[in-house]
């Protein structure tokens, strides 16, 4: 083919195909805690990183992960104490980290109007052989936590009490759980772009819930859903010239509208399932639904 006979798109594809694992991977556990929007912050303050990057002349990816772990664990420590006024010190922290990108990219010697639109929105040319190497060391890191903690992340972001009862360290997985969601946004900021990377997060997730039930389910399908769009999007970047962070998260989006539409008369049908059931089996009588017990919660109804 004659995409792959070039040495950028095959950059191209090989972060694309990373970007699509990682960021749904990730973004399920965002999306049990209720901070399906934490991606959108953390890509902010990872804008200081790649300004920090040009003007040090360092690896502006290697950078935006350091910065943007330090926000991130700066994210978690407001959200422990900040209270009241947890919400405006979040403010200042995201639109600061933006504004200082902004900032040190304009300071930098290396910097340009067209290396800040790259990393706000991806650009294909751009990902180095560099850049790859980095991205593939952060994305093996993402998926070492994500699945081998996949349980104790669960029940943390299910129920922080609940696992609190049971002896987790809470506070070190939700620090972890920051950690790892700041590393994902470094992973998609050249594909996707940094204003972008958080729909990717969250929309695969949200398109694989409406067709499954348990957790290990829709975690499969969103990265399915995740890696798709984005070597889809590649190729459409590619062969039409668009954005690709733009491209990659409609074709997200137009994934969720079709598989919404054709959840919505299954879940119908087995409403009409579920009320016959309860009709037929009598007082005292329980059924359990879609195959999992009844007391069964998680933000897709789900279980691990």
């Amino acid at each position: 083919m004659e995409i792959l006979e070039t040495a950028f798109m095959q950059r191209a594809l090989l972060a694309a195909v990373l970007v699509g694992i990682t960021a749904p991977a990730v973004g399920i556990y965002l999306v049990q805690r209720r901070q399906a929007l934490m991606g959108d912050g953390i890509g902010h303050v990872a804008m200081t990183g790649v300004g920090l990057g040009f003007l040090l002349s360092a690896n502006p990816v290697w950078m935006a992960a350091l910065v943007s772990i330090v926000g991130a664990v700066a994210m978690e420590l407001i959200r422990w104490y900040g209270r009241m006024r947890g919400d405006m010190a979040l403010a200042m922290l995201f639109y600061g980290g933006m504004a200082g990108g902004v900032m040190l990219m304009h300071l930098s010697p290396n910097g340009s109007n067209s290396n800040l639109t790259s990393y706000l929105f991806g650009s294909l040319a751009t990902v180095s052989d560099e850049d790859v190497t980095a991205i593939c060391l952060l994305a093996g890191f993402v998926m070492l936590v994500t699945i081998g903690l996949r349980r104790h992340l669960f029940a943390v972001s299910q129920d922080e009490e609940f696992a609190r009862v049971t002896g987790l360290p809470v506070r070190a997985l939700n620090l972890l759980i920051a950690v790892t969601a700041a590393v994902t946004v470094t992973v998609a900021m050249r594909v996707v772009g940094l204003l972008l990377v958080s729909a990717l997060m969250v929309v695969p997730v949200a398109a694989a819930q409406q067709i499954t039930r348990s957790f290990k389910v829709t975690f499969t399908v969103a990265v399915i859903i995740g890696t798709a769009v984005t070597l889809a999007g590649t190729v459409t970047s590619y062969e039409y010239e668009v954005p690709p962070g733009a491209t990659i998260v409609l074709l997200a989006i137009a994934v969720f509208f079709v598989l919404t539409a054709l959840a919505t008369p299954l879940a119908r049908r087995r409403a009409r399932a579920l009320r016959d059931a309860e009709a037929g089996s009598g007082p005292g009588c329980s059924v359990e639904a879609g195959g999992l017990p009844q007391g069964t919660s998680s933000a897709n109804g789900a279980k691990v």
